[in-house]
């Protein structure tokens, strides 16, 4: 015997189907990228927007682009910097030992607390 709160026709997570007139698909165009290794990939974008230049390929990673007959090469990648790396690159000695002096006054000023 089947409960009275039961909504039939419809599951979990379902909405609503929108009538056809009230959107308009956007017009699109495929775009073809070509890697090194000869794979193919289609993409389709808006005809409005701008085709990016590169596309890594789904099939091997290597970057893609829409010339067959001269494809990208592989992307140099850039070796693991630490933190320090990247903050020797923004500060100079002088400026680095000025913050050090300037942190380590500080906890000397909460410590004498």
């Amino acid at each position: 015997m089947p409960s009275g709160n039961v909504i039939r026709g419809t599951r979990i997570g379902s909405a609503p189907q929108r009538p056809a007139e009230r959107f308009q698909p956007v017009p699109c165009r495929t775009v073809t990228y070509w890697c090194r290794n000869d794979h193919r990939t289609e993409i389709r974008i808006a005809a409005a927007a701008p085709a990016p230049e590169l596309w890594d390929c789904p099939r091997c990673g290597l970057p893609a682009g829409q010339d067959a007959q001269n494809p990208p090469g592989r992307v140099r990648a850039e070796p693991y910097k630490t933190h320090l790396a990247y903050v020797k690159e923004r500060r100079t000695e002088e400026e680095g030992a000025a913050i050090l002096a300037e942190a380590l006054a500080a906890l000397h000023r909460r410590r004498r607390r």
